[in-house]
């Protein structure tokens, strides 16, 4: 039988119905293309037009939702205040931090170095790195910036940037100097996006320089937009078989979970065609 704590604190696990509803009131507020009159909004969103009212005016004493009334219909909106919650969070968010112990797991669990990186213009810059003890250190540093085409970090965004972002990106692709460098043209390079997004993850195999190879998966934001990726750098002789495999089910979790505290529905994750 359990006790009056369990009971009490499973109790306090019980979603709140007054807060959902809330919650998909401001929700249908942001995502609409007009302001909406309180009869279109509580149709909507499927709640009781005297609830749907008691919550909107309660935005509006909050500051969270403004009226315009003509005649006797009233149209609400949501205010920038919203937006000034939602960038003092941003602001808050540092992606060196978010996952922090994640990475250091990741590293320890694959024996190998494992880094968060974003994309700036036409580079990739190293913004987090779990190192792995042992004499050998990897040329991978926070601060530390790569042609986005070269690395798998830079891959594993690109698979995932729009189209009108992207394009301008293929203008300028660098080539490789390592053993395994081959087709530079853009061409080849949008052929290797598709399989990216196949299989969820980024493979770079000794193309930047010979015996290095690194895999990464992306992460997305609260609107759902590739905002950087989750990476392992090793030794290419050890990043194939199953320890390619561990290392790319590994980036993709913790990928995975940097999206999750970046506010990212899971419903807008991509699903890729390969499961481990």
């Amino acid at each position: 039988m359990p006790m009056p704590e369990q009971a009490d604190a499973a109790k306090s696990r019980a979603p709140s119905p007054a807060v959902d509803r809330g919650l998909t009131v401001i929700e249908r507020l942001v995502t609409a293309d007009e302001e909406m009159t309180l009869t279109a909004l509580a149709k909507a969103t499927r709640i009781p037009l005297a609830t749907c009212a008691s919550i909107v005016y309660t935005l509006e004493q909050r500051g969270y939702a403004a009226r315009r009334v003509v005649g006797r219909s009233h149209f609400w909106r949501p205010t920038l205040r919203l937006y000034g919650l939602a960038s003092q969070l941003v602001r808050k968010i540092d992606l060196s931090s978010v996952a922090q112990p994640e990475l250091r797991a990741l590293a320890d669990e694959v024996d190998m170095p494992a880094h968060i990186g974003v994309l700036d213009g036409a580079t990739v810059v190293y913004v987090a790195k779990a190192a792995t003890a042992g004499f050998i250190q990897f040329d991978t540093f926070p601060g530390k910036v790569s042609p986005f085409n070269l690395t798998a970090l830079g891959r594993a965004i690109a698979a995932y940037l729009p189209e009108d972002e992207l394009a301008p990106l293929l203008t300028g692709l660098v080539g490789g100097r390592g053993p395994a460098a081959g087709d530079g043209s853009a061409a080849a390079f949008r052929e290797l996006l598709k399989t990216v997004r196949s299989h969820g993850y980024a493979v770079e195999d000794q193309e930047e320089q010979a015996e290095v190879a690194c895999v990464a998966a992306p992460f997305f934001d609260a609107e759902g937009r590739v905002a950087g990726a989750v990476g392992i750098t090793g030794f290419a002789r050890d990043l194939v078989g199953e320890r390619r495999d561990k290392a790319a089910a590994g980036v993709r979790r913790v990928a995975a979970t940097v999206s999750q505290r970046l506010g990212c529905p899971a419903s807008a994750l991509p699903r890729p065609e390969v499961v481990f």
